[in-house]
């Protein structure tokens, strides 16, 4: 059974950063794309950000040069680096598999831009 467990969103001004971690445990971590996800309220989730198994990545062009994504497979963890954070990036955040996602989703962690 996966486990994903997110971690280190928080109330951040407009500017702001924060770092996301996310841990995997249950599944064999290092070969699959994993990706960051975020749904706002009202929204539908989408995709943010994803890393493959060799370390290249992609992002959503609402977020690109802002984010980074990047993973450790020593510690079967990915992370979001978000930098000039704006309200609209105000979601919470799941990470997963970018393909064939698990249906055990996280809890996510909850990123909120405001002044």
């Amino acid at each position: 059974q996966v486990q994903l467990v997110e971690s280190g969103g928080g109330l951040v001004q407009p500017g702001g950063s924060l770092r996301l971690s996310c841990a995997a445990s249950g599944s064999i971590f290092s070969i699959n794309t994993m990706a960051w996800y975020r749904q706002a309220p009202g929204k539908q989730r989408e995709l943010v950000a994803s890393i493959t198994s060799g370390g290249s990545t992609n992002y959503a062009d609402s977020v690109k040069g802002r984010f980074t994504i990047s993973r450790d497979n020593a510690k079967n963890t990915v992370y979001l680096q978000m930098n000039s954070l704006k309200p609209e990036d105000t979601a919470v955040y799941y990470c997963n598999r970018r393909f064939r996602p698990y249906d055990n989703w996280g809890q996510g962690t909850q990123v909120t831009v405001s002044s």
